[in-house]
């Protein structure tokens, strides 16, 4: 075994002979054998263990275990201790969810504040087919059959190749101590029940089961590559990149006969699930919107519209006649000129004595008005947005700049015609967006 976790090391993940790297260790099987593996190597390593507290006595004895080993094996060692089932109830968690986001939130501060490149974890090839059929049963694309990855980010799993059996073999050839969980026996967690009862007849049924599902995972990945080579090459027809916001064509979209499939490649990273709402979408009329944990995707005439969610500011921001710039939520500047310059859509001109200070700074609201500059007559906002094709999203981070309850600036778009300049005026006021 050693010789082939060398061999996977070298061929899969070279760039860990010359890292920095912490290897997450329970005391269990698994993690003690990766331990052993490592330790045979001349990969930098040091330990991480986490107690969850969620087995009384059981998990400060296996904390106490870990550290003996470290201690007597002068391996550096991190140890953290977490209220689990607090942390679950407090954020609305299952226990195996909350202990899993707890551990990997901790594993990343380690990197970042102890500069490790890496984090090993001690999945096989069992907790894949175990993955793999929860997945299945709770229905799936083809990324949740492909199970656990062998590499996500800064997270490395070598094992994954190795079944459990292989796994305890080499720990008893080598008289590796480890400890049992005796929460693994329980059928309290859907895991433990495919694992005690659906894959020993998986195994039974064909007893190279575990080198047939390996195969398959294999065949999978390689049609993922297809599917991710498709998806890029669509992806440039029909999504455009602007700023922190990616528009879809829906137009462009709607000529694809399997367009869903496509939508469900572009969305899924972005955190959003409820398929069969986003594939409504589509049809919806403008303004409805579904939301991820970090995103939104809305629906504006014929595109979707996919952006980071936006934090809360307040409604209002006010300037002084004394004040030289805004520095939120906008960077705005105020100067006095001599005269007109090169004006662009970022900057205006305008007629001091024609200001009411403090100048407001706020959201449009339905009913404002203004007269925009070379125009006759005043004119709706709505209708304004309407006219220049506003998107939802142009007109919610739209903001005015205002005198009282007169519109001085659509920043960015428009002057008030009542505020421009002319031969008449004294002070010519010049603000802008930087």
């Amino acid at each position: 075994m050693l010789t082939k976790f060398q061999k996977n090391i070298n061929t899969n993940f070279p760039f860990l002979q010359k890292a920095k790297i912490l290897i997450a260790v329970s005391g269990g099987l698994d993690s003690m054998v990766l331990l052993d593996l490592i330790s045979k190597t001349k990969i930098e390593f040091a330990v991480a263990h986490c107690n969850f507290q969620l087995r009384n006595d059981e998990s400060d004895e296996d904390e106490d275990f870990v550290k003996s080993f470290c201690k007597e094996n002068s391996i550096k060692g991190f140890f953290q201790k977490f209220d689990t089932k607090q942390f679950a109830e407090d954020e609305k968690l299952s226990i195996q969810v909350a202990a899993r986001k707890l551990r990997y939130e901790w594993f990343y501060e380690l990197l970042a504040t102890e500069n490790f490149d890496f984090v090993l974890t001690a999945h096989h090839l069992d907790d894949q087919l175990e993955t793999f059929l929860i997945n299945f049963s709770r229905g799936t694309g083809l990324d949740g059959l492909l199970g656990i990855p062998s590499q996500n980010d800064k997270i490395i799993r070598p094992l994954l190749f190795f079944s459990r059996a292989e796994i305890e073999t080499f720990a008893n050839e080598n008289q590796l101590k480890w400890r049992e969980d005796s929460s693994n026996t329980s059928d309290k967690y859907v895991r433990n029940k495919i694992r005690h009862h659906v894959v020993p007849i998986l195994k039974e049924l064909n007893p190279s089961f575990l080198e047939s599902f390996e195969n398959t995972i294999q065949n999978l990945n390689q049609a993922q590559s297809l599917v991710d080579d498709a998806s890029r090459i669509v992806y440039r027809k029909v999504v455009e990149d602007v700023d922190k916001q990616k528009i879809i064509n829906l137009n462009e979209l709607l000529q694809l006969s399997n367009y869903q499939a496509y939508l469900y490649q572009w969305l899924m990273p972005f955190g959003f699930s409820a398929w069969q709402d986003i594939y409504d979408l589509v049809e919806a009329q403008s303004g409805k919107q579904i939301f991820s944990e970090h995103f939104r995707l809305v629906k504006d005439r014929e595109t979707l519209i996919i952006e980071p969610k936006s934090d809360k500011i307040s409604d209002e921001y006010f300037i002084n006649n004394n004040q030289s710039e805004l520095n939120f939520p906008l960077k705005l500047t105020f100067c006095n000129v001599s005269n007109i310059t090169i004006s662009d859509s970022k900057t205006i001109f305008v007629d001091s004595d024609a200001l009411k200070f403090p100048l407001k700074l706020r959201k449009w609201q339905e009913g404002d008005y203004f007269y925009p500059f070379g125009m006759n007559g005043k004119k709706k906002l709505s209708k304004f947005f309407k006219d220049e094709k506003f998107s939802i999203i142009d007109k919610e981070n739209a903001w005015l700049l205002c005198s009282e309850n007169q519109i001085v600036w659509l920043i960015g778009k428009r002057l008030d015609d009542r505020f421009k300049v002319t031969e008449n005026t004294q002070t010519i006021i010049k603000i802008q967006l930087v």
